[in-house]
């Protein structure tokens, strides 16, 4: 069976989610699901976002140290 990673190392399977989705549904509600959904989705969203922003300032530091390094070389 094709498991993702996050619930594999847990040791999740069909059942175990099925009772955790309808435990999830009992205790938000139906009409809160969708709210929570969105929410968690956005949140998912900029924490991508930050990530690759953080990223890429790592990327131009390094970048502006190689730059730094070959010009002291030079001169």
């Amino acid at each position: 069976m094709n498991v993702p990673p996050f619930f594999a190392i847990f040791g999740l399977q069909g059942p175990e989610m099925l009772l955790i989705g309808a435990l999830v549904l009992l205790l938000f509600g139906a009409k809160k699901l969708p709210e929570f959904a969105r929410g968690l989705g956005k949140s998912m969203g900029e924490f991508k976002k930050a990530r690759n922003e953080f990223e890429a300032e790592i990327h131009r530091a390094t970048l502006d140290d190689d730059k730094d390094d070959k010009n002291n070389k030079i001169g």
